[in-house]
């Protein structure tokens, strides 16, 4: 694949570092996301100088390596490769690349002995050493009192590596680069192998996606214990608590250990209150805002996919998780006689959706759906685990809440929300998200369904798919979020329902849709409903996983 570093940034399985172009400066940068996407992640501003002159280049990228050659002059070059997880390579030839510091107040770097550099920087609490291993190195890093004024590093004609580390240096020897960047190769054909069948039609989007998903994971550190697949390397360089479920569906034939792994980032995380955290990351867990749950609707199609997941002990790992997290909307989101309730917009994950713009708390019928899938999958697991009056419970339940639902948000019109102290009915139904409860149609009669399909196709059916918002709504906004543009894991919600609860020709047609609008839009974040065009975030896992995961489903039916 030839890799765009401007859309996709440059990393690897396991690697914090990365290396991207930035869209407005058109500046490349070497990054580090440890910390998340609230921590700077610039280390060093990339140039190529020949003769002390600085140079433009042309930029060729494949998944495994990264060069940087003189226009016209392919033999002066510089390239990078990635061949440890911690380890950034740096080769040169002919030409002198320039890395000037995004340094902050106390970042100190200084000569650790000759040829080699450690460079401390403060906000991300990580250290680099920079070794020569041949060629030239030469450094200009003026000192004053608490750290470098500036720091400019020039690297020629050889071999530079450029590795991080928490607290202490411990040298090694290096691979020479060829062998490394054979190693790196090696583990990216092992990857893609297990990715998915080829496709003359989808194959663009298929390496777009298999890289993504391969290049975003980071490696146990700090907070995580496990390999954790982030949302993206480019913007979204964190875990969030939805997002990791589809990631982890993906994952599941094939690298079922990775893809119990992201689920247990939050079991480990889980708060005494039994909520999962909003988003992790190697130094950071945020409560703020609480996603719906969806980790037992997805680990039911794990079980199906691969039989790891049947495994008592992580049955019950899940099952007792989960039991946790359904008592924490029980008591801290569910006033007396009312459904639950989200606080913020945040909490659904439909940030800014039409349903929340009248106020908060709003109770919505998509989260007592989630909780009502949630109890019903609870009721299986439980079963499964001998625990028969609990599986009874749990029925009981899932039977109340529903009866609940049908009461409170629903009318002759189809589902509504309602919100504040009072519980006020909310009139904006133009939102998507409204028609969620497709996801317990095994429990809707069938006029309900109907409708809800019905609804789903005049109102909400694109040349790609489902829009989030009614193109026909005062609320709809290009490039809006979630007030109109495409989203990939709620795509994946929508085609599951209706290809599984009697309505297969709708749900496959509009997953048909998801796979093509990748061909347009690539592995954005979500994507314009009417052009196609991707948006926000334009190097996203969860939508990468969703597509393939389609797509699996449909070459299986081909």
């Amino acid at each position: 694949m030839k890799l765009d570093i401007k859309e996709i940034p440059f990393s690897r399985f396991g690697s914090y570092f990365c290396v991207s172009l930035e869209k407005e400066s058109k500046e490349i940068y070497i990054r580090d996301v440890h910390g998340g996407d609230d921590a700077p992640s610039k280390l060093f501003k990339l140039d190529l100088l020949e003769d002390g002159v600085e140079k433009e280049f042309i930029i060729t990228a494949t998944e495994t390596a990264l060069r940087f050659h003189l226009a016209g002059k392919e033999e002066k070059y510089a390239e990078i490769i990635l061949p440890e997880e911690d380890e950034l390579h740096i080769q040169t030839s002919g030409i002198e690349v320039r890395l000037q510091a995004t340094k902050v107040k106390y970042d100190t770097l200084y000569e650790y002995k000759e040829g080699v550099y450690e460079y401390h920087l403060y906000p991300k609490e990580i250290k680099l050493m920079i070794s020569r291993l041949s060629g030239e190195i030469s450094v200009e890093a003026p000192w004053n009192v608490i750290g470098n004024d500036f720091i400019d590093i020039r690297m020629k004609n050889g071999h530079f590596v450029m590795e991080s580390y928490r607290t202490v240096y411990k040298p090694k020897p290096y691979a020479s680069f060829q062998a490394g960047k054979e190693k790196v190769e090696k583990l990216y054909r092992e990857w893609i192998a297990n990715v998915t069948k080829k496709s003359e039609i989808y194959q663009d989007s298929i390496d777009r996606a298999a890289y993504i998903t391969w290049s975003s994971v980071v490696h146990p550190h700090g907070l995580l214990n496990d390999y954790a697949m982030y949302m993206s390397k480019l913007w979204m360089y964190n875990i969030w608590s939805w997002d990791n479920c589809f990631n982890a569906l993906h994952l599941g034939a094939k690298y079922p250990e990775l893809a119990f792994s992201q689920l247990k980032i939050f079991i480990h995380t889980q708060d005494e209150s039994g909520a999962y955290p909003d988003f992790v990351n190697d130094k950071f867990v945020s409560y703020n805002c609480i996603k719906p749950p969806i980790f037992t609707y997805v680990y039911e199609k794990l079980m199906d996919m691969n039989d790891y997941f049947k495994d008592e002990n992580r049955l019950r790992e899940i099952y007792e998780s989960t039991k946790k997290v359904m008592e924490y909307y029980d008591r801290y989101r569910t006033y007396e006689g009312r459904l639950p309730h989200y606080k913020h917009g945040n909490d659904s994950g439909w940030d800014n959706a039409s349903l929340f713009h009248q106020g908060m708390p709003v109770e919505a019928p998509d989260l007592a759906s989630f909780l009502i899938r949630s109890y019903d999958s609870l009721s299986r697991f439980a079963g499964m685990l001998g625990e028969e009056a609990e599986a009874k419970q749990f029925i009981k339940k899932a039977d109340s809440l529903f009866e609940l639902l049908m009461e409170r948000l629903y009318d002759e019109n189809g589902f509504f929300g309602r919100v504040g102290k009072n519980a006020e009915k909310i009139n904006i139904r133009s939102s998507l998200i409204l028609r969620l409860p497709v996801i317990i149609g095994y429990r809707l009669n069938e006029e309900v369904m109907n409708q809800l399909v019905e609804d789903l196709i005049e109102n909400f059916e694109t040349p790609y798919g489902l829009a989030t918002e009614m193109l026909s709504s005062p609320f709809y906004k290009e490039n809006g979020y979630w007030l109109g543009p495409i989203w990939a894991p709620v795509t994946y919600l929508f085609v599951d329902s209706l290809t599984n609860f009697g309505y297969s020709e709708n749900g496959k047609r509009i997953r048909d849709k998801f796979l093509n609008l990748t061909l347009v839009g690539g592995m954005a974040e979500n994507f314009d409903p009417i052009s196609g065009k991707g948006l926000v975030d334009t190097s996203f896992t969860w939508t990468s996983s969703v597509f393939l995961e389609l797509l699996e489903k449909k070459l299986l039916e081909d």
